[in-house]
């Protein structure tokens, strides 16, 4: 970059008092961009700031790194709703009486409609989750759509791979999305092998030019799967060897999955087409992605069986959060359920590092009375996190929320539940990154059934208890390091 303003005052022939004039108009254009289109306060107040201070660099930093060139692509290429986008939806949807005023409010927060009518099975782990999926891929007659963050060609990997290439021989419509930088930055074993196969599939926001690099701080950490349009799998699984446990892997990682029948799964289908035209330009549309929704469900593996099983109660509905929003989706939708909980609020996330505006609604819940319990891990997979998130629990804690260390191995699931009905299940984390770099999708539930599934989950999960004496009696080199961390927590 140095060189660059070398070469720059070399071709301005040295003139100090034409690189103080085009200092000011630089500084100035980012002024007036970062205020009109900066949302928060002190990043604007950043930017403007050392745009400032090195015009110059400054300003190219902020060309490269402070304009969400996403948001405005996505927006030109996102598809139209297909007949269950729109406002919520009034009317009884099996929804408690408490809860009506939070599914009011995150309708208007996803601009969709709370779709009653559907089924969901939990799946733990790869040993569960993965036969299921690969037999709806087996059953396929006329699309499959499959994002993902880590897709390995290990063992487990690879029968994905041989499967989605099965289904595209077959005719099948096969479009698989892999994260650019999650499913391997340098090279990604599985999305070649799955080209060479003939199965179209893409990086998202993958490159290695050097003037697109800001993109790979945002990745697509969505973990869907959709077939022919009526069934639908996601949660917080990646597709790879060490989700099985069966197979003793040296790194385990326990992980939370489900499998999702009715009409809740044409959004799913939407949130993955949305992704998929932003990432190739190609649009999905038609019955072979968005078939009319005629039955209650469809048989575990023969998807032909439209109306033969019983219908689902589970009222659901999808959100989907990321850099190409206006507003923090999924992160206004937990705020909304802690404002609204009465009784009790119960989380599981691999990782715990919100922002203040998060920290201050649990606090807030638990102050009037709501049982509050935080599970995460002992140890993650992420050190510098655990760190960090040592750091910043402290004030949540002297309010009253209880945090539990699920003992290893490391868990990875990310799960939700309100007064023992609302429940959220997606690949969202509870931290920053999340909330606000990574496209993310969740999906929330009013379902009694599934929230004392996810409440049986959470309990055994309970460790060790995190308490303030035990923070406090850390040393103070280690709580110093902890704190270091912490500064980082935005980019964690």
């Amino acid at each position: 970059m140095s060189e660059l303003i070398a070469n720059l005052w070399t071709l301005l022939g040295g003139r100090r008092d034409v690189m103080v004039v085009l200092g000011l108009v630089l500084a100035t254009a980012v002024t007036l961009h970062a205020l009109m289109h900066k949302r928060d306060v002190s990043s604007t107040i950043g930017w403007i700031g050392l745009a400032w201070l090195a015009p110059m660099m400054g300003s190219l930093a902020y060309l490269v790194f402070g304009i969400n060139r996403v948001r405005h692509r996505a927006r030109a290429l996102r598809p139209k709703p297909h007949g269950h986008g729109g406002p919520p939806q009034a009317g009884p949807l099996g929804i408690e009486r408490h809860l009506g005023p939070m599914a009011r409010g995150i309708g208007a927060i996803t601009g969709r409609p709370p779709t009653p009518g559907n089924r969901v099975r939990m799946l733990q782990n790869g040993d569960e989750a993965f036969p299921p999926m690969l037999a709806a891929i087996a059953a396929a007659r006329t699309s499959i759509g499959l994002s993902t963050y880590i897709f390995r060609d290990d063992e487990w990997g690879g029968r994905f791979i041989e499967a989605l290439a099965a289904a595209a021989r077959r005719g099948v419509a096969v479009r698989v999305l892999i994260d650019g930088f999650g499913g391997g930055w340098l090279l990604s074993r599985a999305y070649h092998r799955l080209r060479r196969e003939g199965v179209p599939a893409t990086r998202f926001l993958h490159s290695l030019l050097p003037w697109r690099m800001p993109f790979i701080n945002l990745r697509s950490h969505k973990k869907i799967l959709v077939v022919d349009g009526v069934v639908g799998f996601t949660g917080g699984m990646n597709i790879a060897d060490e989700n099985v446990m069966a197979t003793r892997p040296c790194h385990p990682v326990q992980d939370t999955h489900f499998r999702l029948d009715g009409p809740v799964v044409a959004q799913l289908t939407e949130a993955f087409a949305q992704d998929w035209a932003y990432a190739t330009q190609e649009q999905l549309t038609g019955e072979a992605w968005f078939p009319a929704f005629e039955g209650a469900g469809h048989a575990d593996v023969d998807l032909a069986d439209a109306g033969k099983a019983k219908a689902g109660k589970a009222t659901g509905r999808v959100i989907d959060s990321g850099p190409d929003e206006d507003m923090e989706k999924i992160e206004f939708a937990i705020l909304e359920a802690l404002a609204t909980a009465r009784d009790s609020v119960s989380v599981m996330t691999p990782y715990f590092l919100p922002d203040e505006r998060l920290m201050s609604a649990l606090s807030l819940a638990a102050m009037r009375g709501v049982a509050v319990d935080l599970v995460i891990p002992e140890r993650s997979n992420h050190f510098y996190v655990d760190g960090a998130t040592r750091a910043n629990v402290a004030p949540i804690l002297r309010d009253g929320v209880r945090i539990w260390r699920c003992p290893p191995p490391f868990r990875h699931s990310k799960v939700m539940v309100v007064d023992a009905e609302w429940c959220l299940i997606g690949s969202c984390n509870w931290d920053i990154r999340s909330f606000r770099l990574n496209f993310e999708l969740c999906v929330e539930l009013y379902d009694t059934g599934l929230a004392a599934e996810l409440e049986a989950l959470m309990r055994p999960s309970r460790g060790r208890p995190l308490t303030l004496a035990a923070l406090q009696a850390r040393s103070l080199p280690l709580r110093l390091g902890d704190a270091g961390l912490r500064l980082l927590s935005p980019y964690l």
